[in-house]
């Protein structure tokens, strides 16, 4: 009985201090949300805000070389200067690329001067040659490692018997992007210049008032664009338009290719824009490039190699 009473007192005792200690101070530990304080020395910091991370350094873009040592030539009739100087024949002495006339004064000659365009430049085109030709053609320059590598193609893509036979567009990127490889693979820092096709309904322009001109044509001249060229009906014009069209797709397709390789230059489409004159074509076959039409395209091409950044 005692025991029990002596339990009863201490418990009551315990629960005074309780209490006394709840009346005075619990408010100090605890506070009215409810939360348990802290001690301020074992609070967390703020965190440091983190750093951003560094942005890589963009590497430099390739420095075009505007007088490079040796220069391979790829494409077709009009790089090898076929009906330039001679009927029905090459005349790859007078090409605007390669040649060692001097009135044409070829990018080779300008660039390398007339001792060095025997041994470091090749013509390596070859006359009635499409584009799909052109992995083998530039495969072969590769393999001499030049400098420069100068592109003239795509005027056969477009130059059918008829405008139904020209190459497709998709081919024709096809094999532009395939040659490319090929280059790469033997010549990875090989400059390449690419020219425009030529405008080839300013061709038509230009020979259609010349009387034998339009008797030349008759033979099978670029049929696709240059059959009946006193034809001014509606399906004579919609079909040189088509032909026109294909070229100008078959210039994006050149833009757009070498535009993603840093080591090529598209010339913005200077020779498409040429007003070529009958002083220009060939007093042959009134198509080809004569020989002042071969100094012309020299003349482009040397401007567009030689300048400080590539044409707008």
């Amino acid at each position: 009985m005692r025991a029990r009473q002596r339990f009863r007192t201490g418990a009551a005792a315990v629960a005074l201090l309780c209490a006394a200690a709840f009346a005075g101070g619990c408010s100090a530990s605890v506070p009215a949300d409810g939360t348990r304080s802290v001690p301020a020395a074992s609070k967390p910091g703020p965190r440091p805000t983190p750093k951003p991370a560094p942005k890589p350094t963009p590497k430099p873009a390739p420095v075009w070389n505007v007088s490079p040592g040796s220069v391979a030539a790829v494409g077709d009739s009009i790089t090898r200067a076929y009906d330039a100087c001679t009927v029905l024949a090459d005349c790859p002495e007078v090409s605007w690329a390669t040649g060692t006339d001097a009135a044409v004064n070829s990018l080779a000659l300008r660039l390398l001067g007339p001792g060095g365009v025997a041994g470091r430049s090749w013509n390596l085109a070859r006359s009635g040659a499409r584009m799909a030709e052109l992995p083998e053609q530039m495969a072969a320059a590769a393999a001499r490692r030049p400098e420069l590598v100068t592109v003239m193609m795509g005027a056969n893509d477009a130059c059918r018997a008829r405008a139904e036979d020209m190459t497709p567009v998709a081919d024709f990127r096809a094999s532009f992007t395939a040659a490319l490889g090929k280059l790469r693979a033997g010549a990875p820092k090989a400059q390449v210049y690419v020219s425009s096709v030529p405008d080839l309904r300013r061709l038509w322009e230009t020979g259609r008032v010349v009387p034998m001109g339009r008797q030349v044509w008759k033979l099978g001249v670029c049929g696709s664009m240059l059959a009946d060229p006193e034809d001014l009906g509606p399906a004579a014009e919609a079909r040189r338009r088509t032909v026109r069209d294909r070229v100008v797709a078959y210039n994006g397709v050149l833009r757009e290719v070498c535009a993603k390789d840093p080591h090529c230059r598209y010339d913005g489409g200077a020779v498409f824009a040429f007003a070529f004159g009958p002083a220009q074509l060939s007093p042959w076959d009134f198509f080809h490039p004569g020989r002042d039409g071969q100094a012309r395209l020299a003349e482009i091409a040397y401007r567009q190699v030689t300048a400080s950044g590539p044409p707008r």
